[in-house]
């Protein structure tokens, strides 16, 4: 097969379902990884997809998911960085609930240092990374299991999280407009993190900056409803002042506080 069939196959895909894998495109193609990735670099040069690691997804949409195993290594220093910062407003006897986001498994990382914390997750992987974890209190929203994901959902899961009332909530997006707020690629994904956020004093909201001025399938909330927003570098001006003047806190890392000011 010619590279230029093979690349239109890609753009079919990437119409079609919004996405494609390298190691599956691979597999199909009976070609190297390599080859794959210089495919869908030139469909990234030429403005037709938008590279991620271990794929690609459509740059018309923001409203398709990667699998969560390629997801969790998309932006990592990016990640780390956000991570960092909102581990840093985490104090020992905290209460605090963590969505199902790759972001709030790099924040789960960071605390683990902390003493005497509180976690309530629909994440099954935060559960795993704190399995061995003592002197800690662990609690699982339950629910059911999404297809494709390591996150629990469903009414059994929201009522558990309307049962409990927690310090901070952390939760991560797909997506950040002025118009449409914060939004997320999967309606399950988004009740859950929208009863994640009804459930806590301070609401964060941690999400990286190519997430700014996006917007996925559908609404969580508006972004004057969470307290914090941290992300990995000034969002600008504009997004400064409307934030400011909604009173939600903006925090990026490596950036004093003060330097938002007007």
């Amino acid at each position: 097969m010619l590279a230029l069939e093979r690349r239109k196959i890609i753009i079919d895909r990437l119409n079609d379902s919004g996405k494609v894998v390298v190691s599956e495109l691979s597999k199909e193609f009976d070609v190297s990884e390599e080859t794959i990735r210089r495919d869908i670099e030139k469909l990234s040069i030429e403005g037709l997809a938008i590279k991620t690691y271990g794929g690609a997804i459509s740059n018309s949409s923001q409203s398709t998911d990667l699998p969560y195993s390629v997801r969790k290594k998309s932006n990592v220093d990016l990640k780390q960085k956000i991570a960092e910062t909102v581990a840093s407003m985490i104090k020992d006897g905290d209460q605090i609930m963590l969505d199902a986001s790759s972001t709030a498994i790099f924040v789960t990382r960071q605390i683990k240092i902390r003493k005497n914390i509180t976690v309530i997750t629909n994440s099954v992987e935060i559960l795993l990374e704190l399995a061995d974890k003592t002197g800690w209190n662990i609690l699982s929203t339950g629910g059911s299991l999404r297809e494709g994901a390591y996150s629990l959902s469903g009414s059994s899961a929201e009522k558990m999280i309307r049962d409990h009332h927690v310090d901070l909530a952390i939760c991560s997006a797909k997506g950040l407009d002025v118009n449409m707020g914060i939004t997320d690629s999967n309606e399950k994904d988004a009740e859950m993190k929208k009863a994640i956020f009804n459930a806590a004093t301070t609401r964060i909201l941690a999400i990286d900056s190519t997430k700014f001025d996006k917007i996925s399938f559908i609404k969580v909330c508006d972004y004057q409803d969470v307290d914090i927003i941290v992300t990995d570098k000034d969002p600008g001006e504009s997004w400064r002042k409307r934030l400011q003047d909604k009173g939600v806190t903006l925090i990026a890392y490596g950036v004093k506080n003060e330097d938002f000011s007007n």
